[in-house]
């Protein structure tokens, strides 16, 4: 048996480290960096390490791995400590002191090591410890270790394959970080571990981005589906096979320990996770302590949502609930179609092997539909494996949310076979008529479009360039607003209402409908297809440029509507359009009786189409790397 390093105690000079402390630790007085890596813990105070990212996952190490026992290695210098072990269960609001856990170290101006074994309970979801200092006490090399047999530990080469589009600043932030915390470390992971950087843009100067064991691959700018299809063969063909591909957005704010506890996880899990996916938390760069998703599922409305409420994880409780709740109850049947997300996604090579590549849609439900179409063994996922990302509702974007939604839902669903309890027709209809509500014709003939695109059958998604062009042309043919200083001035006069002035709470707000109301809001959409008298001239609503969104009781009877961005501090006008209305609705329901009429066809050429369109070979074509 050996003692194995699995977690890093874990302080880093970083923005979300100063933003929100008490991920790391909470404590009484300062922490500061030190020489030669270490910190201070500026005493006297209590400094408690039972957190998100220093708390000790037992209940999930025990599940997830080999792993027989734990202990703790810390070295420390200063004043007199007393060092108390800690724990928290299910049902714990604070942190609990382990009752005769004492460790009493003396005061000294030299390193003193310890090692000390962590009890753990049947019911210990989290475990820690407390530093009680006398004065000033330096920390470093500290770590959380299992103790297992050695030839329970597995060979593992993990691979990093990133994904960017002109994201220069991320990219060259990310690979310093792996050259510096990961391949010029002492882990054991830094043997075993490779960075491929899938450059979609190429923008990037290898000078400046390759060394030994990360490598830049300059790749058409066929989306991010075709940057992880490049980097996952990449992985199979480097020098030594990755036994795991780990995908990542470009966009994120990383922690090396994420990847040094993610390669641990790995070298010790069961037999019945070896097919499993670790699926990293997406954490909020706006809120630092807030985790907005680490699995999500795909609701029956066609909905990607989180499995559990985003939360922070600041408080005690959190901290053990995020190990062990769901947030809806099991009669959620959809809760099935779950998916980890590829802002940090590590997928095992057998399974890549066996399933093959994602199929080519650019962006939008490639990771769901890779998900739902492998049904991996599970989703393991940990306190402290995680990345910060921009948050997903700050960034709306109708070339996504419209375009590709319409065109990728149908494809995958049709092509794979997956995501069945899904009604994705409905899900097209609500989205054309919210926006209809809102007179946003412009971001309807987005939804159709896309619509129409798969319509179009799978030929045109195997031409390389098609679904590039096709995006670009949503991103040209969106709703633009412009700048608050450009049309302040002329949306006040035109309707009276200064955009300057309704930030997003007030934007939120809805005011309370009748069902009588209710029913003829939806019977018209929005007096469009009958008025009735409904409409009322010169009244003028306020909505957000969200597109998620639809305050229908403010929208009621309006014939003009001012949409507002408030984070990009962006404004528009939109007027009801009787014959737009119309032409859209006409095509709307054209096209619906298409899909229905050509039902059947559709569904064999897609599925016909889909083991050709994940193959290696068909994408060393499509990606022009082919020999």
């Amino acid at each position: 048996m050996i003692d194995y390093k699995i977690a890093n105690v874990l302080l880093e000079s970083t923005e979300q480290f100063y933003s929100a402390p008490l991920l790391y630790c909470r404590a009484s007085g300062p922490l500061m960096p030190a020489e030669d890596g270490a910190w201070k813990l500026v005493g006297p105070g209590l400094f408690d390490f039972t957190t998100f990212f220093n708390g000790l996952s037992v209940m999930k190490w025990q599940r997830y791995t080999v792993a027989e026992s734990f202990s703790l290695h810390l070295e420390l210098r200063g004043a007199a400590v007393t060092l108390r072990r800690t724990h928290l269960d299910g049902h714990d609001i604070n942190v609990n002191v382990i009752e005769g856990s004492d460790f009493e170290l003396e005061a000294s101006e030299d390193w003193q090591s310890v090692t000390i074994d962590i009890p753990v309970e049947e019911t210990d979801v989290i475990c820690g410890f407390q530093l009680d200092c006398a004065g000033d006490v330096e920390i470093r090399n500290s770590y959380y270790a299992a103790r297992v047999a050695e030839e329970d530990i597995r060979e593992v080469e993990l691979a990093l394959c990133t994904t960017t589009f002109k994201k220069e600043d991320y990219i060259r932030h990310n690979v310093a970080l792996v050259r510096d915390r990961i391949l010029g470390s002492d882990e054991a992971a830094a043997k075993h571990f490779r960075m491929h950087v899938v450059d979609n843009g190429r923008t990037l100067d290898a000078s400046e981005i390759e060394c030994e064991g990360i490598e830049l691959h300059p790749n058409p700018n066929y989306g991010g589906s075709a940057g992880f299809a490049r980097g996952m063969i990449e992985a199979m063909e480097q020098e030594k096979r990755a036994t795991h591909v780990l995908l990542m957005d470009d966009d994120v704010t990383l922690s090396p320990e994420s990847l040094l506890r993610t390669f641990n996880l790995l070298s010790l899990v069961r037999d019945e996770f070896t097919e499993a996916f670790v699926s990293g938390a997406m954490m909020c760069r706006e809120d630092p302590d807030i985790l907005w998703e680490d699995t999500g599922f795909l609701s029956y409305e066609g909905n990607p949502t989180p499995v559990k409420f985003p939360r922070s994880m600041a408080p005690v409780r959190h901290v053990t609930l995020n190990e062990i709740q769901h947030a809806f109850p099991d009669f959620r049947g959809d809760m099935r179609q779950e998916y980890a997300g590829w802002w940090y996604c590590v997928i095992p090579m057998t399974t890549i092997d066996t399933h093959g590549l994602p199929i080519p849609v650019f962006v939008r439900y490639d990771d769901t539909e890779y998900a739902l179409r492998v049904r991996p063994s599970g989703f393991l996922t940990m306190n402290g494996i995680c990345v910060w990302h921009d948050h997903f509702n700050l960034r709306y974007s109708a070339a996504v949310e419209r375009y590709q939604v319409s065109r990728n839902s149908h494809i995958m669903q049709m092509a794979a076979g997956v995501a069945m309890m899904s009604d994705f027709l409905k899900q097209l209809e609500t989205n054309v008529v919210k926006d209809l509500r809102k007179f946003n014709y412009t971001d309807v003939e987005l939804a159709l479009e896309g619509f129409e695109d798969f319509l179009g059958g799978p030929e045109r998604l195997m031409e390389p360039g098609f679904v590039e062009k096709r995006y670009m042309d949503a991103l040209k043919n969106r709703e633009k607003l412009k700048p608050f200083d450009e049309v302040r001035q002329e949306i006040l006069d035109e309707t009276g209402i200064d955009v300057a002035k309704y930030n997003v709470s007030r934007l939120e707000i809805d005011t309370a409908r009748s069902i009588k109301d209710r029913a003829l809001d939806h019977f018209s959409v929005g007096g469009q297809l009958h008025d009735f008298g409904y409409v009322q001239k010169g009244k003028v609503a306020v909505v957000s440029s969200n597109g998620w969104e639809l305050v229908a009781g403010r929208l009621r009877r309006a014939d003009t509507v001012v949409v507002i961005d408030p984070h990009a501090r962006l404004a528009g006008i939109r007027h009801l359009d009787r014959a737009r209305f119309k032409a859209l609705w006409s095509r709307y329901r054209s096209d619906l009786a298409t899909y229905k009429r050509e039902y059947e066809k559709l569904r064999k050429a897609y599925a016909d189409t889909f083991p050709t369109v994940t193959s290696v070979d068909f994408w060393k074509k499509y990606l022009g790397i082919a020999e």
